[in-house]
């Protein structure tokens, strides 16, 4: 069916920075689907997941700090999430606006989860960080929140922490809510990411680079509070930058015959592409090394400091292998390379990168050299694994390709056939889960950045159904910033202990030991 656009949409496209040829390409994705992710097994320790031993460690922790001293890493932060998911129980208890002790323990007593979780709260309520800033919002409103507590009345609580005029926690974004109590001091996700930037990644210039990407509506306050925390460290100097996501990224959405997908007034309907859409802000990043951290996985500096470390294993083990990975490059690009020097590149990037390279020994010395130059100049990023212990995420497992190759990859759980047992049990049987914990280099062994969009695969992109003006639609995905955006990256996974995994997914998380 032919792509027949008005002027209107023309408009609409060159607003967002969209071509006519990324919408019949996504409009085709519709119409062709997105095939399953094909599961050969999944990673395990000695099978592509690296156990490093405390030598190697030791290695990696040395290299690491030399290579911060040069200032070689940046911390790229995904920052525009809202809090709202964090609040959704108990934004659901505020909507009765009728919430009581009493009545919540008649609500739990019935199995009603959003009552369970309240109880929960306002149990731990005074061991938030955010605490302070309740209790001051209440005493404006001239009320004692001790009274409101005991006599179980919780409704003028939520009220204070909801309403566009009191503290409106889940119209923040996650960044900006105190997350952690640091003496007299609450610590919001922004300031412990700072925190960890001087506590690893600081230059001997005495400089931290970090890069948020936000939502622009909330830029200012990002702003304002990087600013605070930096007069916390006075002997540092912060060097930090926003981005938002383009609308370059979104993509357009489709009614049920794949074509464009138009509301009331007869406008083309786009949708945020996810988090694939973060591939263009990383790739614009002026950047040699960059590891990247969700917003809400930090810890108090009381307990991050085991944590940090495991921030130096990490990066330093990808500068070690960019180092050798570097070294290969330049000896692959000489015209005459001798034989044994050609086995120890082939020997590091089967053995030490595990690549699949079938029929390697087998070639001819020059077609060797070819095939080693193509396979490793690539990007390359080291990405932490913790053992799985029933936390969400996705797993990392060995994928096969329509080109017979073999590598692995993060996958999620809806990139795989629900209704094919041998695939579900192979995803079943991963030991390990991805946390975003990554070290990702983004230049070439001449310092050239890498064009990351030429190693995507977009046959992961994900459709989902949705609906709008009481009409269906679909909906689609850009491929996962740290899934099918680097599918075609040199990728080690590496275990790291659980302890650095701590994401607060709800706000009760905040009540769990290592965020006290």
């Amino acid at each position: 069916m032919p792509l027949n656009l008005s002027e209107q949409d023309r408009q609409q496209l060159h607003q967002h920075g969209i071509t006519e040829q990324d919408v019949e390409v996504q409009l085709k994705r519709f119409a062709q689907g997105v095939p399953f992710t094909v599961l050969d097994r999944a990673c395990t320790p000695g099978d592509g997941i690296r156990q490093l031993s405390n030598e190697e460690r030791a290695a990696a922790v040395e290299m690491h700090n030399a290579a911060a001293a040069e200032g070689r890493f940046t911390k790229f932060v995904p920052a525009s999430g809202a809090a709202s998911r964090m609040f959704k129980s108990l934004l659901a208890l505020h909507e009765y606006a009728d919430c009581s002790h009493e009545k919540l323990e008649v609500r739990a007593a019935a199995e009603d989860e959003d009552a369970h979780f309240g109880l929960a709260f306002f149990d731990g309520l005074p061991r938030f960080a955010f605490y302070a800033q309740l209790v001051d919002e209440l005493t404006r409103r001239g009320l004692d929140p001790a009274v409101w507590l005991e006599n179980g009345d919780y409704e003028i609580i939520l009220a204070a922490m909801f309403d566009a005029q009191g503290l409106n926690l889940a119209g923040l974004p996650k960044g900006l809510i105190a997350f952690h109590q640091d003496g007299d001091i609450c610590r919001t996700p922004v300031a412990e990411h700072m925190l960890e930037a001087v506590e690893t990644l600081l230059s001997s210039d005495k400089i931290a680079t970090l890069h948020f990407t936000v939502s622009p509506e909330h830029q200012p306050g990002f702003e304002t509070e990087t600013a605070i925390w930096a007069t916390q460290h006075p002997n540092v100097q912060f060097d930090i930058s926003f981005s938002h996501q383009s609308p370059s990224t979104d993509t357009i959405a489709a009614d049920m015959d794949n074509q464009p997908f138009r509301d009331m007034m007869e406008r083309l309907v786009f949708r945020p592409g996810g988090h694939g859409a973060l591939l263009k802000n990383l790739s614009e990043l002026d950047a040699d090394t960059v590891f990247i951290k969700n917003i809400d996985n930090v810890l108090p500096p009381v307990r991050a400091e085991a944590s940090n470390v495991e921030k130096r294993v990490l990066g330093g083990y990808a500068i070690q292998l960019t180092d050798k990975r570097n070294d290969a490059l330049f000896d692959l690009e000489a015209h005459h390379l001798n034989a044994s020097r050609l086995e120890e590149i082939i020997e590091f990037a089967t053995k030490e990168l595990q690549l699949h390279m079938p029929g390697i020994e087998s070639m001819e010395p020059i077609s060797r050299q070819y095939a080693l130059l193509h396979a490793l100049n690539r990007p390359l990023r080291v990405c932490g694994m913790v053992i799985n212990e029933g936390e969400p995420g996705g797993g990392p497992c060995w994928v096969k390709h329509s080109s017979r190759r073999i590598d692995r990859q993060i996958v999620e759980t809806v990139q795989v056939d629900p209704d094919d047992s041998v695939q579900q049990a192979i995803l079943a049987s991963a030991t390990h889960f991805n946390p975003v914990d990554l070290v990702c280099v983004l230049r070439d062994h001449h310092g050239r950045p890498y064009d990351l969009n030429a190693y995507v695969d977009h046959d992961t992109a994900f459709i989902s159904h949705k609906s709008r003006d009481g009409k269906d639609l679909k909906a689609l995905e850009l491929p996962g910033l740290w899934n099918g955006s680097m599918a075609d990256w040199l990728t080690v996974f590496v275990e790291v202990p659980a302890f650095t995994f701590n994401p607060v997914k709800t706000v009760n998380d905040l009540l769990k030991e290592e965020h006290q």
